[in-house]
């Protein structure tokens, strides 16, 4: 089988065994390449920046994040993404000696105004081309592709022609949004897409067709998509055809994966995916899942990667190894040697000059407006910007949420001078979902410490809790445990003998998901921890963060008892 030229998170574990899902947390979307004994996978992550993740691995068990390619202004801008947009489905490829990656960067998803995304025909969807002679060294500036559609692919067929796919979007009133997908072949010595594009997929009765990739095996062009939608309709469907540009047939079982029809599956949103071949032939799928709360049903580690194997029939079409097409919890590891990882530090103590690759801020690719590490040695200084939840200059530095029980703590040393002022603890998914342990002065009872959320299904749209009062001149210990749906804040000022003080509050950690929503709101990232910081008044005060702890753990009954 020839995929895309091979295609690739960070969990180690001692038996052969893949544990689903390999990439936990916002991990959405992704390619999967193998590169002679090297497996990689890209994942999307939206208004993230650097943009795009990259994983390693050499098992397929295993697995390190180990680069974000679109890491400067030439090629990645993201300043005015409204939330949920920016960086889309990536493909990553090989072939002619290098490594090819197509992208989507989207401006407008529907309609932007009052903070949501949804509701408008027209939509702004922009395809680039970038390449690498390392996958993790450094990339070119982009080629722009078109602008039809989200969800593009690079293929490369054996003749040596590049064929570029991609979802097409038609606005047009009485149409369905999504067209089919169109091939267009490309020139890699023009750099630019030559011909006409064909509709060589129209897509089922499922509807929500996307995420298209090509393949050729024993002189079938086997083209994979998603339908169903993102949400707990998704699926993987899969057709073939003897000609590239169709007429394709539908596999005839249906759905290759999928949990539509099974909410018992602990695995849910099962769709997007990507095909690989193992040296040994055997081949492998990967694909987003979601992991639902058992009491809230709500995936707060937003779309993860899964991974697991096929088996070919005789009759020349792929399916699970249960024939039942549906997502696993584990699998047996392929027959390859074990190659764990080093575990990644659960405390950070930015005490180097780059920022530790686990965490990530939004939409600028000018970091040195938003935060400093060298500014005080050993400390991550965040400059006050905009508001939490801008979509401009947001001085916000978080990583991934990637289980549903984590302890998170930080240490702040922030002197606000009035109400404008804010600095400290977020648990963020977006401008409309968020909780926020935050310093900031008033008037009258000076430096304190409060809750502010956006609770995005909620009566009123933003709740703040009692201010505490706070000495000045001491720095502050912030705390968030959470368990499942359960959120608990605490503080304690530092120094020896000092205990942490519970926030009477219980909070909703269910907000931060795909599936807590009000209309217009768009849902496709997913929960980050961090740090934050604002200055409404224009000066940029800044806010020195000195370590940083995230540490996964068992569900507790009460948090505050480990």
């Amino acid at each position: 089988m020839s995929v895309p030229a091979s295609k690739v998170s960070a969990v180690s574990h001692p038996t052969p065994t893949i544990r689903n899902p390999i990439l936990p947390g916002f991990n959405p979307d992704p390619s999967l390449l193998r590169v002679g004994d090297d497996y990689y996978i890209a994942t999307s992550t939206f208004e993230w920046y650097p943009g795009v993740q990259i994983h390693h691995s050499r098992d397929l068990v295993h697995w390190r994040l180990l680069c974000r390619p679109l890491s400067r202004p030439s090629q990645l801008n993201m300043l005015g993404d409204p939330d949920s947009c920016g960086i889309w489905a990536p493909c990553l490829s090989y072939a002619d000696g290098k490594f090819w990656l197509i992208y989507t960067d989207v401006k407008r998803y529907g309609r932007t105004s009052g903070g949501g995304t949804a509701g408008a025909a027209m939509r702004d969807f922009h395809n680039y081309l970038v390449t690498a002679d390392r996958i993790d060294g450094e990339w070119s500036d982009p080629v722009y592709m078109n602008s039809s559609g989200f969800d593009p692919s690079l293929f490369h067929d054996d003749d040596g022609r590049k064929w570029f796919v991609n979802q097409l979007w038609d606005h047009r009133p009485g149409h369905n949004r999504f067209a089919g997908i169109v091939l267009q072949e490309y020139s890699a010595k023009e750099r630019k897409l030559l011909g006409s594009r064909v509709n060589i997929f129209p897509g089922t009765p499922l509807g929500f067709t996307e995420a298209p990739h090509l393949y050729k095996r024993d002189g079938w062009y086997y083209l994979i998509t998603a339908e169903g939608g993102t949400f707990w309709g998704h699926a993987v469907t899969l057709c073939r055809s003897r000609s590239l540009t169709g007429p394709y047939e539908l596999h005839p079982d249906g759905p290759v994966l999928t949990a539509r029809d099974r909410p018992d599956a602990p695995l849910q949103r099962a769709g997007h995916a990507d095909l690989v071949e193992t040296q040994d032939g055997q081949t492998w799928i990967a694909y987003l899942c979601g992991r639902p709360l058992k009491n809230r049903g709500r995936c707060t580690l937003g779309r993860e990667t899964a991974i697991q194997p096929l088996v070919w029939g005789p009759d020349g079409w792929p399916r699970t190894t249960d024939g039942q097409g549906l997502p696993q919890l584990s699998a047996p590891a392929p027959n390859l040697p074990a190659h764990p990882w080093p575990a990644a530090p659960a405390r950070h103590e930015f005490d180097s000059p780059q920022l530790p690759i686990d965490f990530q801020w939004l939409r600028s690719p000018w970091p040195e407006e938003l935060f400093s590490l060298t500014a005080r040695p050993g400390h991550l200084r965040l400059y006050g910007r905009e508001t939490i939840g801008s979509q401009f200059k947001q001085a916000l530095v978080a990583r991934r949420q990637q289980a549903h029980c984590y302890s998170a703590s930080t240490v702040v040393d922030f002197e606000p001078e009035h109400f404008q002022q804010l600095a400290g603890l977020v648990c963020y998914y977006g401008a409309a979902k968020f909780h926020y342990l935050y310093l900031s002065h008033d008037e009258t009872l000076g430096k304190h410490l409060r809750v502010m959320t956006s609770i995005p299904d909620g009566v009123m749209a933003d709740a703040f809790t009692a201010p505490i009062a706070l000495p000045p001149g001491r720095r502050v210990e912030l705390r968030v445990e959470v368990d499942e749906e359960r959120l608990f804040f605490a503080y304690r000022l530092e120094g020896p003998g000092r205990s942490w003080q519970r926030l009477p509050q219980m909070f909703d950690a269910s907000i931060l998901s795909d599936e807590a929503t009000s209309p217009g709101l768009a849902n496709f990232t997913g929960a980050f921890v961090g740090v934050a910081c604002q200055d409404l008044a224009g000066t940029a005060k800044p806010a020195d963060f000195d370590w940083f702890e995230y540490r996964e753990r068992p569900y507790r009954a009460d948090p505050f008892a480990g």
